[in-house]
């Protein structure tokens, strides 16, 4: 074993204080990609509301609209994965699986998914409420 030094503690603070610095650093980091994919969570809610809307007055489908968002709720899923928001995530996923196809999931599962637009928009302004205190 060998025998503490002065350099030797000064070096281990050292060291210790450049790791506590970058673990703040990193922890407003995650916070600001939280806040992000969170924000694009409300957001992905509401261009899927307009389009559902013009569906709705138009009866006519935009297939390169719904390829839109199936990639942008697929992504977003993946974005709030990596994060550790994995409820918000898997709602994600299943939006963008549902704009892939459809038909994939019935409307029962839908139902239980608890994947409404609405109920995504809240849950990501809950959150960013919670980041934000």
């Amino acid at each position: 074993m060998h025998p503490i030094t002065s350099k030797a503690l000064s070096e281990l603070f050292s060291h210790g204080s450049r790791w506590l610095a970058n673990l703040r650093r990193a922890k407003t980091v995650r916070k600001q990609e939280s806040k992000q994919a969170l924000r694009q969570v409300i957001t992905a809610a509401r261009e899927t509301a307009v389009y559902i809307r013009q569906l709705n007055d138009t009866g006519s489908r935009d297939h390169r609209m719904e390829r839109h968002l199936s990639l942008l709720w697929t992504e977003l899923g993946f974005s709030l994965e990596d994060l550790g928001l994995e409820k918000l995530a898997k709602r994600c996923q299943i939006k963008g699986k549902h704009w892939a196809d459809p038909k994939h999931y019935d409307s029962e599962f839908l139902q239980k998914s608890d994947s409404s637009l609405e109920r995504m928009e809240k849950l990501a302004k809950e959150m960013l409420a919670d980041i934000s205190r």
